[in-house]
């Protein structure tokens, strides 16, 4: 898979308008205690961090630190370990 498809984007701190604009207050919400495990993710996800401490890493990527306040989203084919620090609140999409 082509690094190109591997990177996450994240937004530190978004303002509220914008997510609200977004609609991601009307997202479901994912709850994971702290805990370590492979993903992949079959769509694109775009999620806000409600709660939590998290590293995301790639596979064959560089360990990408997230958590409460940020607005992530996540490539479509992507493989990676979440290693989640502190217990994990989020509203997701995906698509």
């Amino acid at each position: 898979m082509s690094q190109a498809t591997q990177t996450i984007r994240i937004e530190r701190q978004p303002a509220p308008a914008d997510l609200e604009q977004q609609g991601v207050f009307t997202w479901p919400i994912w709850q994971k205690e702290v805990s370590e495990f492979p993903w992949v993710y079959d769509d694109a996800e775009t999620c806000y961090f409600l709660e939590g401490d998290v590293i995301v890493t790639p596979e064959g990527g560089d360990p990408v630190p997230m958590g409460k306040g940020d607005l992530v989203t996540f490539p479509a084919g992507m493989a990676c370990t979440w290693k989640i620090q502190a217990a994990v609140k989020k509203h997701y999409s995906f698509g």
